[in-house]
């Protein structure tokens, strides 16, 4: 079984995340989307709502998982059985982190990183944008996967 993970904070998780792990089904069996948590970032939902949002998106998609996890990203993917992570890419800046990351990973573990472009209708959209809005009372519906309630 090809099984990934697509790990990262989600606060909150959006239509770019949800369309990286649509597409991520044509490539995996399964994905495993980890929720992070970090006692050094201060997040605006609970692990809680985000694990809750993102089953909310997934919900009749039984070949995704969500599970969160307070590890490094290689021993939660080892915990998970997975031999890939999956991520997306919005821009240029973005491949430099990614394919550092990436590298370390492989170098560590022997883990094979998949990246996917963001698709060029949801680039602008990151959750730092979602909390903005937020912050200041603005519908974000249409930055949310289908299915998902705040």
């Amino acid at each position: 079984m090809k099984r990934a993970i697509f790990p990262g904070t989600f606060d909150p998780f959006t239509i770019g995340h949800f369309d990286i792990v649509k597409r991520g089904l044509h490539l995996f069996d399964e994905i495993v989307i980890g929720v992070g948590v970090n006692q050094a970032k201060k997040t605006f939902f609970s692990v809680e709502k985000r694990v809750e949002m993102i089953r909310q998106a997934f919900g009749d998609e039984p070949r995704v998982k969500v599970q969160e996890y307070n590890t490094l990203t290689v021993d939660f993917a080892k915990e998970v059985d997975a031999r890939f992570i999956l991520r997306g890419l919005r821009s240029v800046s973005d491949f430099e982190y990614e394919r550092t990351i990436a590298d370390a990973n492989k170098h560590l573990v022997g883990l094979e990183t998949v990246i996917l472009n963001t698709d060029p209708s949801y680039s602008f959209i990151s959750s730092t944008v979602v909390r903005d809005l937020l912050t200041y009372g603005k519908d974000i519906t249409a930055f949310l996967p289908p299915n998902v309630k705040i």
